[in-house]
This record gives structure tokens, sequence and C-alpha cells, in this order.
């Protein structure tokens, strides 16, 4: 189980990151929040870059980004070469996107999703494995894409 996570959102996402947060450290996971803590606006590519940045250079193996609709935040994310990072609306997308693609990153939408699912999905993802010996060469491929 991962024992130390990065988190980020918009001011669309506050609450559900909040939430999603909360749940977290409550099963003992370190948590490191780098906003945003208001309701101010604020450009969701700005904190999609300082996290994707962190996950990139392995500051931290995993990342959840939260914004309205979570689209946004993935397309920043994987604009970072080796980072890879899935829209999550649902358990299936939360088990594979680590097990078959291992994403670094989940995304939601506040806009979309409520916490309890939210909370769930991160367990789900959080509680699986890249599952190398049958997704390895495919992810391999991926990564070729980023030279």
């Amino acid at each position: 189980m991962i024992k130390k996570i990065i988190i980020g959102c918009d001011h669309l996402g506050r609450e559900l990151k909040d939430s999603i947060k909360e749940h977290l450290i409550s099963k003992g996971i370190e948590v490191y929040d780098i906003g945003v803590n208001s309701d101010d606006a604020v450009d969701y590519p700005d904190i999609g870059k300082e996290l994707s940045e962190k996950v990139q250079q392995k500051e931290y193996e995993r990342g959840i980004l939260v914004c309205g609709t979570g689209a946004g935040m993935a397309i920043v994310a994987n604009k970072f070469s080796g980072v890879r990072a899935v829209c999550v609306n649902d358990a299936y997308t939360a088990e594979r996107s680590i097990a078959s693609n291992n994403a670094q990153i989940i995304t939601f939408g506040a806009l979309i999703i409520g916490a309890p699912n939210a909370k769930m999905y991160t367990d789900i993802w959080l509680s699986n494995d890249f599952q190398k010996e049958r997704s390895g060469k495919k992810v391999d491929k991926i990564n070729l894409l980023d030279e």
C-alpha cells in the first residue's frame, strides 16, 4: 500500500479534494496537499503542472488531481514525459488504470462524481499494483511515445 501521496485541485475541486485527503489521512497515508485551499478561481493547468512535475521527478509515486470534469487535469498531466494519468469515473477504470496502464495519477471531476465514489475509486487504485507481466510491453510502447 502507498504510504505517501500528493493531491491538488482547482477551485471547483476543492471540496472533493479535501474529502479525499481526509479519507487518506484516516487510513494512515501521508498526504502532501498543493492546494487550492480557497474558493478563489485558479487555472487548473497551474495545479496540474505542479503536481505532475513532482510525480515526473519521482518525488511522489502517485498523485490525485481534481477539477470540474477531471478531463482537463488528465490532459495536463499527460503532457509530462513518463507520466500517465487517467480520469476515473468508475471502479473498473480505477483498477485498470494502475493494473493495465500503470497510471501514477488519477483525476476526478468534482462536478461528475461525489465524495463516496471518489474515495472508493481511490481505495481501489491504491490497493492494486501494475501487472507488469501482462501489460509491461504495452506500457513500454506508451513510454516510447515520449521520446
